[in-house]
């Protein structure tokens, strides 16, 4: 057992370090989730199974708040995982796959923001939900693993987390998660600050 901790662990550093990689990437996400919540839009997120925690978990970062000693104003975002009635009742009536496209028809409007969570790249759901938001002018920005699958093809902007194992990915993708709640809360407050004083 102390082998399998050992093994996890060493893993789950080498996978963390590996986001540096990407600071250009979640930079420039940063900025335009900064943009969209300046123009008044909003931020949706979606995924299935562990990623769906990940995309409630962050949108209560932005709702409420990032950091206990950073106080600052409620930002928009909404996770479309959560609403059992509207999932169970679009399951029903046209498919499990159209769960978060059917969401976004309703909800979403030019100029928001999706964040799509997939360990593959291939949820169909999460697919045909980034189908929709590019016809109504929504930016992507998709938080994967493995190769990237389908998604990436469609996506705005992407991170690939190349593990095979779903766990690591996972924590990969809430550390990055985290890391763009700190700097669009700091990136916004700047904002407000400046448009404060004008």
């Amino acid at each position: 057992m102390k082998n399998i901790i050992q093994k996890c662990l060493y893993e789950h550093i080498k996978v963390i370090k590996s986001i540096s990689n990407f600071s250009e990437q979640i930079i420039i996400t940063a900025n335009e989730i900064t943009n969209t919540l300046q123009n008044n839009g909003k931020i949706m997120l979606c995924g299935n199974g562990g990623s769906a925690a990940d995309a409630q978990h962050i949108a209560a970062e932005f709702v409420v708040r990032f950091r206990s000693n950073f106080v600052r104003k409620s930002l928009p975002a909404l996770s479309l995982t959560t609403d059992t009635s509207i999932i169970t009742a679009c399951s029903n009536d046209f498919g499990f796959d159209n769960i978060f496209s059917r969401q976004i028809e309703s909800l979403g409007n030019k100029g928001d923001f999706l964040i799509g969570i997939s360990t593959s790249g291939n949820s169909i759901n999460v697919f045909k939900a980034f189908e929709v938001a590019k016809k109504k002018g929504i930016k992507t920005f998709l938080l994967s693993g493995k190769d990237g699958g389908k998604i990436k093809k469609i996506a705005d902007n992407f991170i690939i987390i190349r593990h095979n194992e779903t766990a690591r990915i996972q924590e990969a993708h809430i550390t990055i998660g985290h890391i763009l709640c700190q700097l669009v809360e700091e990136e916004y407050v700047k904002y407000l600050a400046i448009n404060k004083t004008n």
